[in-house]
């Protein structure tokens, strides 16, 4: 069982439906059968700066940060084990789609999918690592019918996680 809420009280021009997919796609291949929620947040530019620079001391937007949840002190069955939280800043998307030649839709898709990468202990902080993350984003993409080569969108960001 997978809970996936999509918060958008912006009320931003989303398939919402598309969101839940692509982290449903990345926690069934990784995680198959496990119950896991996550939320995703759709957020303005100006409220990811201020998240960027409180959790990770960096005064600028970014596409998409992930706040990882603590660990339950306790197995609480039947409920899922929630993972955290990934905050996606829409504007600084959509104009990263724009810039990149990108659908706005595969775009969000990608971040989803990068952001649920990250909340399940994934990081790019290494060449070895970063080559491991995104074999497995380029598998979840095409999985979910996306061009791989999306992910040098990425490749200069600074995204990450708390």
């Amino acid at each position: 069982m997978l809970s996936i809420d999509v918060l958008n009280d912006h009320s931003f021009d989303v398939q919402a439906e598309a969101l839940r997919q692509a982290a449903s796609v990345t926690l069934e291949t990784l995680r198959p059968g496990q119950a896991l929620g996550l939320t995703i947040v759709l957020s303005s530019d100006d409220e990811v700066c201020a998240l960027n620079r409180r959790f990770r001391r960096v005064n600028a937007p970014t596409d998409v940060l992930s706040f990882p949840a603590d660990e339950p002190p306790f197995a609480a069955a039947p409920e899922p084990r929630y993972l955290g939280d990934i905050v996606i800043a829409f504007p600084y998307a959509a104009a990263q789609a724009e810039r990149e030649g990108f659908s706005l839709g595969d775009n969000l898709m990608l971040l989803v999918v990068h952001g649920t990468l990250h909340l399940l202990g994934f990081d790019h902080d290494t060449t070895e690592n970063r080559q491991s993350m995104w074999a497995v984003q380029e598998q979840i993409l095409r999985r979910l019918n996306i061009s791989p080569a999306l992910v040098p969108a990425l490749e200069g960001q600074d995204d990450d996680e708390e």
